[in-house]
């Protein structure tokens, strides 16, 4: 008689999650890995408070709701996180519990009661833009003279003409870059998918100018800081934190803004909308997996629904009589 496999141990099935799931049977990407890892990171450090042991000596049995949701709490209320970042967080720990359901099924009561947690709702806000004229005073911002300056002058102009994620700006090298005939870069995006996109005659002059400054390694980082390592995130936000800065002595109202590599992505699509570009193309350059996901820009441009508004008639509605209505419907109005 074949006796039942012991339940592996917590430490033991999170390991086998990230390298036989993730990374071996999944495929994942860094980026994916990275993300998980950073949740799980925090989960066990957040235990190792509650619960007073190191995350080494915690067991499945701690793992449940109740710790789950006193997680993603903290996360909220003492990290400051946001509902977007609470449900990728919860995600992560549902990606595991899936998988441990398959590996400690006496667990499976337990775990279910995680997978029960539901993610938070959320407003979603209208797409925020900057102007044409305030992204012409912010690629102009950077000094030509210095080495820096010029690298981030080429860096903001790219990251407008693709409207590219960070992630595939900083992960972009020279080998990505087709600068002569029809220039253009070529992304890794989400889901490992690839996508060229098209240069305009200023960003590939700039490009190829930039280009002979460089290492012809194909591998080499288009943007690296003075030591010759690729810019991180951060590094990206504070280099254009400097631009923003210089660029308020002509533009003031980017004051009032908060500029980041995402707003820029923003402000490429609805740029490309109001050219008259067809979504779908849109979709296309900045590389989403559905077209659905960019009619975001189509609700956020009001330009173009004052257009379609005003190719319609008003209604002329007739002055009914009012007529006081049930006290159990007018409570459920009034809710």
């Amino acid at each position: 008689m074949t006796m039942p496999s012991p339940t592996p141990t917590f430490a033991t099935l999170l390991q086998d999650f990230f390298c036989e799931r993730l990374q071996r049977q999944r495929g994942a990407s860094p980026h994916t890995v990275a993300a998980y890892s950073d949740t799980f990171r925090l989960l066990l450090q957040f235990a190792e408070g509650a619960l007073k042991r190191p995350p080494v000596r915690l067991v499945l049995a701690d793992f449940d709701a109740a710790l789950v949701l006193a997680f993603l709490d903290h996360l909220e209320r003492e990290r400051g996180n946001q509902a977007r970042t609470r449900n990728a967080r919860l995600a992560a720990i549902r990606a595991f519990c899936h998988y441990a359901t398959r590996r400690a099924p006496t667990a499976l009561a337990q775990l279910q009661q995680v997978l029960a947690i539901p993610f938070k709702r959320f407003d979603r806000r209208a797409v925020g833009h900057l102007a044409r004229e305030e992204v012409d005073a912010l690629l102009a911002a950077p000094p030509a003279t210095a080495w820096s300056g010029t690298r981030d002058r080429v860096l903001l102009q790219l990251l407008y003409n693709t409207g590219a994620r960070i992630t595939e700006l900083i992960e972009l090298n020279v080998g990505d870059v087709t600068s002569t005939g029809s220039a253009s870069v070529r992304f890794r995006g989400k889901g490992r998918k690839e996508r060229s996109v098209p240069l305009w005659k200023t960003t590939r002059n700039s490009l190829r100018a930039w280009l002979r400054r460089l290492p012809t390694d194909p591998a080499t980082p288009v943007f690296a800081n003075h030591r010759g390592e690729r810019l991180t995130r951060s590094g990206v936000q504070a280099r254009l934190d400097v631009a923003v800065a210089a660029a308020c002595v002509t533009c003031p109202s980017l004051r009032q803004r908060r500029i980041t590599p995402h707003l820029l992505r923003h402000s490429t699509a609805m740029h490309l909308l109001q050219a008259g570009v067809d979504i779908a193309v849109i979709a296309l350059w900045l590389g989403h997996e559905s077209p659905a996901t960019t009619h975001m820009y189509l609700d956020a441009d009001l330009e173009l629904k004052q257009r379609a508004l005003a190719k319609l008639p008003a209604a002329h509605p007739s002055h009914a009589r009012f007529q006081a209505g049930d006290r159990l419907l007018a409570f459920l109005e009034a809710l």
